[in-house]
């Protein structure tokens, strides 16, 4: 049985050595800032910025992302000019990102074990450095959370974005111990994420944002299959996946 939001599995999962997590709504709060600065720009051309555009969007690169809202928000620029002006939002909007509920203690947590861990995600360079700035070393590889990071946008050995598995694929190689695809556990918010683990041959736990609805999915996407949904990264068990279980609270 195909898992649900927020259901407890008895499946038994298997056991993994790495975790590789998107981060746009999956470890920061930035999605909502991403539609705040696209609904300045469309709003321009009286085309409010929708939920069934950002649904479509989630999960790309930057310029497949401003073709598919040129396209269905049907606006009187190109997907370049869609970018630069949407681009000079983004400082306006980013400083403002947090860590989503649940997040910090995990990192710290796998950290604190020893448990490799990496970023597979579809943002540009810029928009990165943008959000993460004010987590001074968090998230600079090897001195942070994160062994390394992958954005796709900028990332030359990422052919095809997400929902091609290129992104996990590049991420999972660039340990340095080359673990299998089956020993690594994805992170994802994201449907077109969501298949890309799954077709990287990765366990992938899915938490969607709260107004996506889930069954209609898998009759659409015969490669939608995550190992399991939860409403918040609060609810991951990580003794589930052969993972060291967080230590009793006192």
């Amino acid at each position: 049985m195909a898992p649900q939001v927020g259901q407890l599995s008895d499946v038994t999962f298997k056991p993994v050595t790495h975790c590789i997590f998107d981060m746009d709504g999956l470890l920061l709060d930035s999605e909502k800032y991403y539609s705040v600065a696209m609904n300045e720009v469309t709003s321009r051309y009286g085309k409010p910025f929708n939920w069934d555009t950002k649904v479509k969007m989630m999960g790309t690169k930057s310029m497949e992302g401003a073709k598919i809202a040129v396209q269905m928000l049907d606006l009187p620029i190109t997907p370049q000019e869609f970018l630069n002006q949407v681009d000079q939002e983004y400082p306006k909007v980013f400083p403002q990102v947090q860590f989503l509920p649940g997040v910090e203690r995990l990192l710290q947590h796998l950290n604190a074990n020893d448990i490799p861990c990496a970023v597979a995600s579809s943002s540009k360079r810029l928009t990165f450095e943008m959000k993460t700035k004010k987590y001074g070393d968090k998230f600079v590889p090897g001195k942070g959370y994160f062994h390394h990071i992958v954005l796709a946008s900028n990332d030359p050995d990422v052919k095809r974005s997400k929902p091609f598995p290129d992104t996990f694929l590049v991420a999972k190689d660039r340990f340095g111990d080359k673990p299998d695809a089956s020993s690594c556990l994805a992170f994802e918010d994201s449907v077109a994420g969501t298949i890309a683990g799954c077709r990287a041959g990765m366990q992938t736990i899915m938490i969607p944002d709260e107004r996506l609805e889930v069954e209609p999915v898998y009759k659409s996407e015969p490669d939608f299959a995550p190992t399991q949904i939860l409403r918040s990264m609060e609810d991951f068990r990580p003794e589930l996946f052969g993972l060291p279980p967080f230590p009793a609270e006192a």
